[in-house]
C-alpha cells in the first residue's frame, strides 16, 4: 500500500521549500559585507569546498579570489542567519540566505523587489545612522497614516526600508 493509499501523505502538510534571494551586483563580496553587517548575518565560508574544486580541476583559478584571507568564488557569495544550519563541508546555509552574484550591467530603475528591516520600537533612528555609517544611504522618509519608515539604497542603490 502506498502512503496515499494509508491517508498520511495527504494528511500531512508539504514540507516548506527552501529559498535564498539572489541579488544582481556589481562587486559581490562588498556586498555581502555591507548586508552581513546591515543584518547582523555571517558571510558563508566556501573555502574548503572552493579548495576541494581547485585540487580536483573542477574549477579553475581565475574563478576565484581571495576574499578575508581565504579562497572565495570570484562571481558569488552569500551571507546567512548565524542561528540557521549549515552545510560544514560546503559553507553553504540552509536557512534564511541571501546570496549577491557578479552581473555585468548596472542596475537600471526601481527595484520590484526589497527587503524592509526592522529593528525594534524605538530604534529606527539608531539604525538608520548605524546603516549609513556601513554605506548605505538615506532616500528619504515615509509617514502615511500606515506607518512610518525609512527609505533607504545599499552601496550599489539596491533600496531597502527601515521600519
Amino acid at each position: 500500500m502506498t502512503q496515499t493509499e494509508t491517508g498520511t501523505s495527504a494528511d500531512r502538510a508539504p514540507d516548506p521549500v527552501h529559498w535564498k534571494l539572489v541579488i544582481d551586483c556589481a562587486d559581490p563580496h562588498a556586498q555581502a559585507d555591507f548586508w552581513a553587517g546591515a543584518l547582523h548575518y555571517e558571510v558563508e565560508d566556501n573555502s574548503a569546498l572552493i579548495e576541494r574544486l581547485l585540487e580536483l580541476g573542477a574549477l579553475p583559478g581565475a574563478a576565484t579570489v581571495e576574499y578575508h584571507g581565504r579562497p572565495a568564488f570570484r562571481d558569488l557569495v552569500a551571507v546567512r542567519h548565524p542561528d540557521d544550519p549549515y552545510d560544514h563541508e560546503r559553507g553553504t546555509g540552509l536557512g534564511r540566505r541571501l546570496l549577491f552574484q557578479r552581473v555585468p550591467e548596472p542596475k537600471s530603475g526601481k527595484n520590484r523587489l526589497h527587503l524592509d528591516l526592522h529593528p525594534g520600537e524605538g530604534r529606527r533612528e539608531a539604525e538608520v545612522e548605524r546603516l549609513k555609517a556601513l554605506g548605505a544611504s538615506e532616500l528619504r522618509q515615509v509617514k502615511e497614516p500606515a506607518g512610518e519608515w525609512v527609505v533607504m539604497a545599499d552601496p550599489e542603490g539596491n533600496e531597502f526600508c527601515v521600519a
